[in-house]
């Protein structure tokens, strides 16, 4: 079978995903996951693909779509159809094809559902209420879908267990913070082709995201300004050193914005008329919904595209602001995503959850977990094996001592 440019992906992905293929080889022996109906809605590029042909190879039927319709490469989707993958994503679908795909993906019944922003775990407790019952639990990959998961758990709604991958320490602790920090930069860059350094950076937003990207911006060189409404956090940003003031504030001396909130209109109408000429608003956040789009398409005396991913907008007071990847998720609609090695973390989580939820699921809370902590050491201790890094343990002498009163 002749390769294509997404099976070349594949196959570089997981060159550089140590802990997915221990995972794979034991899939493979074991089947663990036989006969078992998986839907996934993911960011659909070679990591993911590689997650997915993983759970395929641990005997599940699997379905999967992309969470964002600027995010799917279509030479991975289709080299991923080929080994077997239910596929049902494009580059670019419209929202109807969007939801459309969605339901594609819930036909095959799912026992498990793999989500991304909680799109899918909604649409089964809305429209597709049917499928239900047959759910054993779903794994949720971001803090969006966490937030909308609790939202579901604490209105009395959630209809089964849900494991909020999204909180695993090998998740958040490295994916949210140096896989976006990094790989927001990299979309940024890699679309706009400027320098960093020099530039007033306004980082909205002082989670473990933001945190990332602040970090990164002061690495490359630039000032970095945060906003928040979190008093702790906010306190945090400015212990890094970093200056912290209102987005009303911020908006009048920003050169590149970073949207990393999670919550909606974080650079509003009131905003845009403050911007200086020549701005760049990007949005790190899940869903593109942190830049009020609608409001400054509103706004806009004139529109044009003046590069690959770059929207120019004229605002009524003649200044230009520049908008990356429509206001969608910066690191994935204008690059390709985390960097390999902070996936193979996060999609490791992910495989084992979906192992432990066909296995305790059933006796499960209809609740938002977190990662059991065996899942979360057995990883970190797997990518600190790959990577050929011995740790101290503690003696019986130690344990006692912090184990019983002395």
């Amino acid at each position: 079978m002749k390769k294509n440019s997404g099976d070349l992906k594949m196959e570089w992905a997981k060159l550089n995903m140590p802990v997915m293929k221990n995972i794979e080889k034991r899939f493979k022996k074991e089947k663990p996951l036989k006969g078992v109906n998986i839907a996934m809605a993911l960011h659909l590029e070679a990591k993911t693909a590689v997650l997915a042909h993983i759970l395929s190879e641990g005997g599940a039927n699997v379905a999967i779509t992309g969470s964002n319709p600027l995010t799917t490469q279509d030479d991975v989707a289709e080299a991923l159809s080929r080994k077997g993958v239910g596929v049902f994503a494009k580059y670019g679908e419209s929202e109807k094809e969007y939801w459309e795909n969605y339901n594609k993906v819930l036909d095959v019944k799912p026992d498990i559902i793999v989500d991304d922003g909680g799109d899918m775990v909604y649409l089964v407790h809305t429209k597709r209420k049917e499928l239900l019952k047959k759910i054993i639990g779903a794994s949720e990959e971001t803090t969006t879908g966490v937030i909308r998961d609790r939202a579901l758990e604490n209105e009395g709604k959630l209809k089964f267990p849900v494991i909020a991958v999204n909180n695993g320490q090998c998740k958040y602790l490295f994916d949210n913070r140096y896989g976006t920090g990094q790989s927001t930069w990299d979309g940024i860059i890699r679309t706009t082709n400027i320098t960093i350094a020099g530039k007033n950076v306004v980082v909205a937003g002082f989670g473990w995201v933001g945190r990332g990207v602040a970090m990164r911006a002061k690495g490359l060189g630039a000032r970095v300004f945060v906003t928040e409404v979190d008093p702790i956090r906010a306190m945090e940003a400015h212990m890094e050193g970093f200056t912290v003031l209102p987005m009303k504030e911020a908006a009048k001396i920003g050169d590149i914005f970073v949207t990393t909130t999670g919550d909606t209109n974080v650079i509003d109408k009131r905003h845009f008329s403050l911007l200086k000429n020549g701005a760049i608003l990007a949005n790190a956040g899940h869903f593109n919904v942190e830049i009020n789009m609608p409001e400054l398409e509103k706004s806009a005396v004139k529109k044009r595209v003046v590069r690959e991913n770059i929207t120019e907008y004229t605002l009524p007071n003649r200044r230009k602001v520049y908008v990356l990847g429509e206001g969608r998720l910066v690191n994935l609609a204008c690059a390709d995503g985390h960097p390999i090695e902070i996936m193979d973390l996060s999609f490791a989580l992910q495989a084992l959850s979906v192992e432990y939820l066909l296995k305790n699921g059933k006796k499960m809370e209809n609740k938002v977990y977190n990662v059991p902590a065996e899942i979360d050491l057995r990883v970190a201790e797997e990518m600190l094996k790959a990577n050929g890094i011995e740790i101290d343990k503690l003696t019986k002498k130690q344990i006692d001592y912090l184990t019983k009163s002395h």
